[in-house]
């Protein structure tokens, strides 16, 4: 019988599997960030507070996370086709369901349950891509998978308040709901059976054994603490600025809002910019510019001219992709042993980095304003930075 051998870059089947998964995972971040232009509109029509509203993103991170854990657990024993088609088809029900509600709170239950749904895709398709594509081209493949995430974010932004400025937002989620209903079915026809995956027969202890292994390797936690200090900064800029620029001197509609989330394009150009500065140069050093870029944008932000608000906007994006995807790079490559496991930590704690700067923002912006919100943000990086450095210094102090 004839030896099966992994895809690569030249066969049909490549270009299926990364095209389909491309398109799934446009979808999943759509999802996950398509209220973020709303929060000021359920302020209005259900008469909650700020912190309140949102809830709809944060308590969407809190599923993403709880799913990312039990799905990925389960994703390692089952298989990895099923949990991405669970996933499109859980992330599609909540979006004809959510417009027929009255409740705030039901609604905020509807997007958990979403949240949770949604991690099947992250939690299985990049192991999915890993087992059926050769080793020399899956990096052509996670890199396209990766900038449809910045894609999707954007697209559920831009088009969600275009949508609701012109009709409601029950009508964006319908127009997403159709797009999640088209994606499904082009993954159940199309996605092609996985034939490397091996069934994991660990106990889930044996996870969770992974899972603090990495937890006492101070680099991980370095690396851990990185994805939650650029998640919390750039979340918090991004959740506030509906609010912003809702408000004088600005006083701009829904679509205006949203046509500022375009600067997520950035994200396209400055993920395989990093990975192509960090083969010439150097993984950290460019790391860290990625960082210092965010800052700068976070505080060019501060201008109360609109137009050098989205230069800094964008250049907080090209830091933040930046800056993002040398730390998910480099989570690997300081794991010596359970790896999937040290990927899996770095994932939940960059949606922790979500949750926390889409519930925190509220207080913070209800209490100092827009102001402390970017002061907030463009500083937390630059002290964590400082903060690394001296540990390092004193522990190689220690070991000399």
């Amino acid at each position: 019988m004839r030896q099966q051998h992994k895809y690569n870059i030249k066969d049909y089947y490549f270009w299926k599997i990364t095209l389909i998964l491309a398109f799934a995972s446009f979808f999943v971040f759509a999802s996950t960030y398509v209220v973020q232009p709303l929060l000021p509109l359920f302020v209005q029509e259900f008469d909650v507070t700020v912190s309140e509203s949102t809830l709809v993103l944060s308590m969407t991170i809190v599923g993403l996370i709880i799913g990312l854990i039990i799905l990925g657990f389960f994703s390692d024993r089952v298989g990895r086709t099923f949990f991405i088609k669970f996933s499109l088809i859980g992330s599609v029900i909540p979006f004809f369901l959510i417009p027929l509600s009255d409740s705030f709170y039901l609604i905020v239950l509807l997007r958990f349950i979403q949240g949770f749904a949604l991690a099947g895709l992250p939690a299985a398709s990049l192991a999915y891509l890993n087992e059926e594509i050769d080793r020399r081209s899956v990096g052509v493949a996670t890199a396209l998978y990766i900038s449809s995430n910045a894609i999707g974010g954007m697209a559920g932004r831009v088009v969600t308040g275009y949508l609701t400025d012109h009709y409601s937002w029950q009508t964006a989620f319908y127009v997403f709901a159709g797009i999640g209903v088209f994606i499904s079915v082009l993954v159940f026809l199309f996605l092609p059976k996985s034939r490397f995956f091996e069934a994991s027969r660990l106990p889930f202890k044996k996870d969770m054994e992974g899972m603090v292994f990495h937890l006492k390797n101070p680099a991980i936690l370095v690396i851990i603490g990185i994805g939650v200090v650029l998640q919390f900064s750039f979340t918090s800029i991004w959740t506030y600025l509906p609010f912003h620029l809702e408000s004088e001197p600005f006083s701009l509609s829904m679509e205006a809002i949203s046509y500022t989330f375009l600067a997520y394009g950035l994200g396209v150009i400055g993920a395989p910019l990093a990975g192509w500065l960090a083969a010439k140069l150097n993984l950290k050093k460019v790391r860290i510019a990625g960082i210092i870029v965010l800052s700068m944008g976070a505080f060019i932000t501060f201008s109360q001219s609109l137009i050098v608000i989205v230069i800094g906007l964008c250049v907080l994006c090209l830091g933040f992709f930046t800056a993002h995807s040398l730390t998910a790079t480099s989570v690997t490559e300081h794991a010596t042993h359970h790896k999937g496991s040290a990927s899996s930590l770095y994932l939940v704690a960059y949606y922790v980095g979500v949750t926390l700067g889409s519930s925190a923002v509220g207080p913070i912006g209800n209490t100092v304003g827009w102001n402390g919100v970017v002061l907030l943000a463009g500083l937390l990086p630059l002290v964590y930075l400082v903060f690394v450095r001296v540990i390092q210094s004193r522990l190689s102090k220690r070991d000399v």
